[in-house]
């Protein structure tokens, strides 16, 4: 067996006969004489499509696989294959090619997948001699021929019923092919399409990752900034919890200081309201005191986070205390000055003070049995209780020099009940301002 030098697609399969009909052999003569080159005519069918790997070989009658082929040749595709001319094709074989003996053979189409499409009647290779003009046969042998023919006949009917059914089922095959091949371009378009979208989406994708990468780095970056910083504020924050600490213990001190204070305030406010019992504006002075107190006692027990100006309002009430300790202290100094100048004024007149009608009382017993609240007593108790106005007209007018109360004296003694000194800066307020005389006296205090 004779090969080229490039091998045809074969299978080692022996297909079925359902296949030989897509492509037809004409004009197959019974025998080709030797030494000549061989021309092979076929016709494609209407629903046969050829391609590029399809090829013609010569097969010995008998033959089982295409792979026992004798010689090949390759099928020339037609340009428009609609055209009605483009389904007679040919092609030739090479005397060089063919057979040397005179067995039978056929021409068979195989596809570039090994599948035969279309085969031949058989014909041999032999010259031609009379033997072949004239035949005598016997009579036997005319009717075995007879026979022979009658079942030729009766297999050629048999092949064209199956090629008919065949040609039927190839058909529907390449109905159902040519649905097939619009469904794989309809999925071909979408899978195209597709693939744009995931290489759209794809790009989009690696922006986004390089973005969340920047962000990834900025967040690390501020993760390590805020690391830091909630380091130094959680330093911070031991810090404040110590100073919180100190504070609530300062805060249970001054509680504490505020209920000892209120118990100093208690007796306080007794001892100042049997003192201005006999002054009618201390007295007036004292009653708002007591109403700014009560006021602040109810605020005190309704807003107790209203600590901070309680402990003001105390502070108010115990620089006011203290003033009026120091009014005290200094009226008391200005009545012992009185009480020296009246026994000098006595003795320089030749008088006896024991004599005197009245006798201002000590500190020491006559206060005490007047007022136990005061502890040097009430100055002006001797006075008031006098009804001789001779020790008032001893002292003298600081203005006009006088030894008689003059208008200049009652003046300043009107004036000194309407107005309010500062003990600290001597710095004097109106009566009716009484609330920024207590805060200007509080600001000394801070």
């Amino acid at each position: 067996m004779e090969k080229t030098i490039e091998d045809p697609p074969t299978s080692a399969v022996l297909l079925d006969h359902c296949h030989f009909s897509q492509v037809i052999f004409n004009s197959v003569e019974k025998f080709y004489i030797p030494g000549g080159d061989v021309t092979c005519r076929y016709t494609f069918t209407q629903n046969f499509i050829p391609r590029q790997k399809d090829w013609i070989g010569i097969f010995r009658v008998g033959w089982k696989t295409v792979r026992e082929y004798y010689t090949f040749m390759w099928v020339t595709l037609p340009i428009d294959l609609n055209n009605k001319s483009a389904k007679q094709q040919e092609v030739q074989f090479k005397a060089y090619y063919l057979p040397k003996d005179d067995e039978y053979y056929q021409f068979c189409y195989v596809d570039q997948d090994g599948v035969v499409r279309g085969a031949s009647i058989p014909f041999q290779f032999r010259p031609e001699n009379e033997e072949d003009i004239l035949v005598v046969t016997t009579q036997g042998e005319v009717e075995e021929i007879e026979q022979h023919n009658k079942e030729l006949c009766k297999e050629n009917q048999e092949l064209k019923d199956s090629c008919v059914s065949l040609q039927k089922q190839n058909s529907d095959m390449q109905a159902e092919l040519q649905k097939k091949q619009e469904e794989l371009e309809t999925l071909q378009s979408i899978n195209k399409k597709l693939e744009l979208k995931v290489k759209e989406q794809k790009d989009y994708w690696e922006t986004e990752l390089l973005q969340l990468k920047e962000q990834n780095q900025k967040m690390s970056s501020e993760n390590e900034k805020m690391g830091i910083r909630v380091d130094q504020l959680q330093a911070q924050l031991s810090t404040q919890e110590k100073e919180m600490e100190k504070l609530v213990q300062g805060d249970q001190d001054k509680t504490e200081q505020l209920e000892h204070l209120k118990k100093e305030n208690g007796h306080l406010f007794l001892s100042l309201t049997e003192q201005r019992k006999d002054q009618k504006k201390l007295e007036q002075t004292v009653e708002e005191m007591k109403q700014n107190e009560t006021t602040a006692m109810k605020k005190q027990q309704e807003l107790m986070d209203e600590n901070f100006d309680l402990s003001r309002r105390l502070s108010e009430k115990k620089m006011i205390y203290n003033v009026l300790q120091r009014e005290k202290e200094r009226l008391e100094g200005e009545n012992d000055l009185l009480k020296r100048e009246n026994s000098r004024l006595l003795s320089y007149m030749g008088l006896d003070f024991n004599s005197l009608p009245y006798q201002v009382p000590t500190s020491d017993e006559g206060g005490a049995g007047q007022n136990p609240g005061l502890v040097y007593g009430n100055p002006y108790s001797g006075i008031q209780e006098s009804s001789s106005p001779s020790q008032l007209s001893i002292k003298k007018c600081p203005i006009c020099k006088a030894d008689d109360i003059c208008d200049h004296t009652l003046e300043q003694q009107r004036m000194q009940a309407l107005c309010l000194n500062c003990p600290i800066c001597d710095k004097i307020f109106p009566a009716t301002e009484k609330q920024i005389f207590e805060d200007h006296v509080f600001c000394h205090s801070l």
